[in-house]
């Protein structure tokens, strides 16, 4: 057991997957994992493991932002001895080119956050995913005739900004997305030697302000589901 997760040793795979909002998490365990078990509700973090295809993975909320996910992340990894930490999310798009709805695979996280500034002394820190796991994933979404796209994201660490047209810099420099947790979970990752990926549903659009509901994003984004999925289980 560590400060913020109830879970004996040994009740975390070492494969996970990592929504934001803990009812999510809940939704992902009864839909797409067998004989599932929770193993965490502290702070109403709801944390399940179960089988998929026969090999055990676990999933578990992270909050909104970088602080709180670097709490969940850096306890799943350092006490429970996490391998693959798969995000799976939603982002706002940043290019035309990427539709509300379509997949991200972010295969890079900028961000405006001073979490790295900080743990880095004034030097910047390029946060980066597996390869493995994103051309697992990739493979995943394009064997399933999904609309995918490999691009550069940016974390962001305000949703309510006081420069409401930053995105636009981001974009001009080719940042296709925009969410709140990738950074710092690549960089978290990088530091204890484990493999991460964020997978990301484009949920509105702040070029075309088309937007999804709340309702949909907690149930209907199945595909990224699988495809982080795939991601996990892939040797």
């Amino acid at each position: 057991m560590s400060i913020h997760i109830a879970a004996a040793k040994g009740q975390i795979a070492e494969g996970i997957l990592l929504p934001g909002d803990p009812l999510r998490a809940k939704f992902i365990a009864e839909t797409f994992l067998e004989k599932s078990e929770r193993f965490n509700d502290v702070r109403n973090m709801f944390g399940y493991t179960g089988t998929y295809q026969g090999e055990r993975v676990s999933v578990m909320g992270t909050g909104m932002g970088m602080p709180s996910l670097s709490i969940y992340v850096h306890e799943l990894v350092r006490d429970y001895g996490v391998k693959r930490l798969v995000r799976v999310g939603t982002c706002g798009g940043l290019v035309e080119s990427v539709k509300v709805r379509d997949m991200i695979l972010g295969i890079s996280a900028s961000t405006d956050s001073a979490v790295n500034k900080v743990r880095f002394q004034g030097m910047d820190y390029a946060p980066a995913p597996s390869f493995r796991l994103l051309h697992a994933a990739y493979l995943a979404a394009t064997a399933r005739k999904m609309p995918v796209h490999v691009g550069k994201i940016v974390s962001s660490d305000s949703f309510y900004t006081e420069a409401p047209d930053q995105w636009k810099l981001w974009a001009r420099f080719g940042v296709i997305g925009v969410e709140m947790e990738a950074a710092e979970l690549y960089t978290l990752a990088a530091k204890f030697g484990a493999e991460a990926l964020a997978v990301l549903t484009v949920s509105d659009h702040l070029v075309t302000h088309e937007e999804t509901t709340s309702a949909e994003r907690e149930k209907t984004f199945g595909a990224m589901i699988e495809v982080g999925l795939a991601a996990l289980l892939a040797r």
